[in-house]
Formats: structure tokens, C-alpha cells, sequence
């Protein structure tokens, strides 16, 4: 596909007419980076990435005017957003970089054209497309990049790429993953170096989070977190001197598959995965792995919420494999099950065994229809019959709810209440 192709292809997504008729009668706009290689590829690009030569927040503001859209600005690196319900524009100025110390933000300075595409991770990325003036529809890339992208091969731009940004080794799996690319050999070596050498250790695990959480939100994240697996980015994220030789983070991607093929639409994903690779951690040599896994997703900065949510997924789901396996009634099932994370069941169940009546066939029983069996009467009917108020109400809703469960009930209100008065209390 030539730069015109790219040009008419880009007028089809959300927000490109805009930006074509804001850059009409513009030399010093052009679409650079991911967008041009999803368009060159003939794939629908996840945003739209805009260099201009001057004032990024000013030609945001512009372009949020065209499209009703909302605009946030980053002023020390010169780049600012874009964003409505359809689409999202990021817009930067040109710029060079130079890196203070390896893993260390980025210090920044206006730079010419092919300083800002000399700064970028890899070359495929490294490539743009002039979007108005004498020039519309030309271009312009590093050496390689045309070749890279033809060829689906991942290459970083110079040799100390990984040790300035760590990051890129979290990127280069995603895009492993996304695209279908090969590492060339040299990019390869240099990962490897990079990752022997302790680079991640050198950036921020905040940054490090961003990118894991950036993983788990690809189309394929299995495919994401195998990428970072085989590269060995996992292991290195919980590994530090002190913890020499201990378990560390492992990816199944079988169990994986397996466990996100049992969550109900109401769970999330992404959390199980990360669940999924905390049971490395899990060991039985007495050493409590709870405090480890806090450290690790507190610095990866995960919410408290999602921190709780993994946690106690991780955690419980080996045991409820052994639980699940010894329920023999539904109501059974609730009782092992009903405190539990939809992600702790998922987990278990994938871990269980396979068959018509195995841990996985009553993961799925609980988890599709089993817990969302609820009774028609309440407290309130309770009291009316005249039970007084107070923990007994609790255990005879519970012991009509168990008897509903395992079928002994006849549908309707009036067998539920009956059963419920009759309950021992």
C-alpha cells in the first residue's frame, strides 16, 4: 500500500476526515507509528497517532472542536489526546529524546522529522505518512521499516533500545502477539542481554504495570502473556536478589484457555490471568505466599480492589478443586462455592479434570446456572409468619434455598415458605 492508499484508507476511520481537512493546506502534519503500520497491514488501527511541528495542544484543540471531543494534555512530553465515544486521536509534537540514565523517563526537545522517528521502539513503528501540502501521501521511515513490515519482523532501531526503556521488552512481546511478527535475531539477542543484565529492575514497576495491564487488554491476551513468558519477562518481574532460586511467575497458557472458556461474561478476564500467574508463587514448603503477591501487585500498582480480587482467586483456587470434587448435591456446591471469586471458580475448575462429571462440569454448572438460583420469598414473609427477627431468619432461608438447589421443592412461593417454617433452626 503506497501513502496515497494509506491517505484513503485513513478517511474510513473515526476521526480521519477531520483530521484530513484540519491538515488540507498543513506541511507539518503527519500520521506516524502504530496507525500507519495497521493501515499499511490493511488492519483497522486502535487509534490514530499525529506528529505536528509545532503545538500539539493547540492542533488537539482544533480537532476536538471538528469532533466534540473531549482533550487532555501532557506538557512535558508535548503530547496531548483526543477522545470521544468513537475513537481517540493522540497528537505530539516532534521531538527528540535522549535518555539520562538506562530505565529513566525520556528527557525531551523539539526535534526535526527524522528525529522523532528515530526515537521510536521498533522499526515497523518507525515509519509516516505526510497528511497534507505539496507533500500529502508521502513516506518517510527509518532504514528497514518498509522491509520489517513486509517481511512481519520486529527490530528495534540501535543497540541500547532495551537498556533506555525497559518497557519495549513488554511492548515487543505485545506486538509479537498482536501482529504475528517475528523477533529478528539481533532484537532477540538484545532482549535476552537486557533481561540477564536486570533491566526492568531499572524502571518503575509502576511503568512495568502499565504495560502488563496494556497486555491483558489485547485482542489475544493469552497470545500477550505466552509472548512474555517465552521472552522471559514473567519470570524476571518477581525475581530480585533475595528471592534467588524461589518460585516465580509461571503462564500455562492450556490452563489459561481453559479457565477463561468457563468465566461467565459477568467475571473478568483480566484479573484470572493475573490469578493464573500468581499460582507460581503458591509453594509447600511452609512459605506464605500471600505477602509476596501483595509486594508484586501493589507495585505494579493494580487498585486495591483488583489486588483483593487476584489475590483471593490465586489463593483459594487449588483448594476448591478439592471441594468442588466432593460436593455431591448442588446445595453442597453453594456452600463450598458461593464466597468464592467467579475467577477463584473459573481457576479451579480449569485445574480440575477433565469429563462429563469432573470439577470442570461443576464450575460450569455453578458458575452458568447454580448461583443464580434465588429464592422467591424473603425475611420479610418470615416475619410475617411470625419467626423472629435474627440469625434464625438467615438459616431458614438458607435450608429452603439448599432444598430448592438440590430439587426437593416444588416450584412456587408457598412450598419455599413451608419449607423455610419447617426448617430447624
Amino acid at each position: 500500500m503506497t501513502g496515497e492508499k494509506v491517505l484513503q484508507a485513513l478517511a474510513a476511520q473515526p476521526g480521519g476526515a477531520e483530521l484530513l481537512a484540519l491538515s488540507r493546506d498543513r506541511e507539518d502534519l503527519a500520521l506516524v507509528g502504530g496507525a500507519v503500520r495497521d493501515l499499511l497491514l490493511g488492519r483497522t488501527p486502535r487509534e490514530l497517532d499525529v506528529v505536528v511541528a509545532g503545538d500539539a495542544p493547540a492542533l488537539a484543540h482544533e480537532l476536538a472542536a471538528l469532533l466534540g471531543a473531549s482533550t487532555t494534555a501532557h506538557e512535558r512530553f508535548g503530547t496531548a489526546a483526543v477522545q470521544w465515544p468513537d475513537g481517540r486521536i493522540d497528537v505530539a509534537e516532534r521531538r527528540a529524546e535522549t535518555y539520562p540514565a538506562p530505565g529513566a523517563l525520556p528527557q525531551v526537545r523539539p526535534g526535526s522529522a527524522d528525529e522523532d522517528l528515530r526515537r521510536r521502539d521498533f522499526t515497523v513503528n518507525a515509519i509516516a505518512v505526510a497528511l497534507g501540502g505539496a507533500g500529502s501521501g508521502q513516506l518517510d521511515a527509518v532504514e528497514h521499516a518498509l522491509d520489517d513490515l513486509q517481511a512481519g519482523r520486529l527490530r528495534v532501531l540501535h543497540e541500547h533500545s532495551f537498556s533506555d526503556d525497559p518497557t519495549r521488552l513488554l511492548r515487543l512481546a505485545r506486538y509479537r502477539a498482536r501482529l504475528g511478527f517475528e523477533i529478528e535475531a539481533r532484537t532477540a539477542e538484545l532482549a535476552a542481554q537486557a533481561l540477564s543484565a536486570g533491566a526492568l529492575a531499572s524502571v518503575s514497576r509502576a511503568r512495568i504495570g502499565a504495560e502488563l495491564r496494556l497486555a491483558l487488554t489485547e485482542a489475544d491476551p493469552v497470545a500477550a502473556l505466552a509472548a512474555l513468558s517465552a521472552l522471559g519477562v514473567l519470570s524476571a518481574l518477581a525475581s530480585s536478589p533475595e528471592r534467588e532460586g524461589k518460585p516465580t511467575l509461571q503462564f500455562d497458557a492450556d490452563l489459561a484457555e481453559r479457565a477463561l472458556a468457563l468465566l461467565p461474561e459477568d467475571g473478568r478476564p483480566d484479573l484470572l490471568l493475573v490469578a493464573s500467574l500468581l499460582l507460581g508463587l503458591i509453594v509447600v514448603d511452609n512459605v506464605d505466599p500471600e505477602p509476596i503477591m501483595f509486594e508484586l501487585l501493589d507495585a505494579l500498582e493494580f487498585t486495591a480492589g483488583d489486588r483483593e480480587r487476584i489475590m483471593r482467586s490465586a489463593l483459594v483456587a487449588p483448594a476448591l478443586v478439592d471441594g468442588i470434587a466432593k460436593a455431591s448435591r448442588p446445595s453442597e456446591l453453594r456452600e463450598a462455592l458461593f464466597a468464592h471469586t467467579l475467577e477463584a471458580v473459573a481457576l479451579a475448575g480449569a485445574l480440575g479434570e477433565d469429563g462429563p462429571l469432573s470439577v470442570s462440569h461443576w464450575a460450569t454448572e455453578w458458575l452458568q446456572r447454580l448461583r443464580h438460583v434465588r429464592l422467591q420469598i424473603s425475611g420479610d414473609d418470615l416475619l410475617a409468619a411470625g419467626i423472629p427477627t435474627g440469625p434464625e431468619l438467615g438459616s431458614r432461608l438458607d435450608s429452603a434455598l439448599a432444598r430448592k438447589l438440590d430439587g426437593e421443592l416444588a416450584d412456587g412461593r408457598e412450598a419455599e415458605l413451608g419449607a423455610a417454617l419447617e426448617a430447624r433452626p
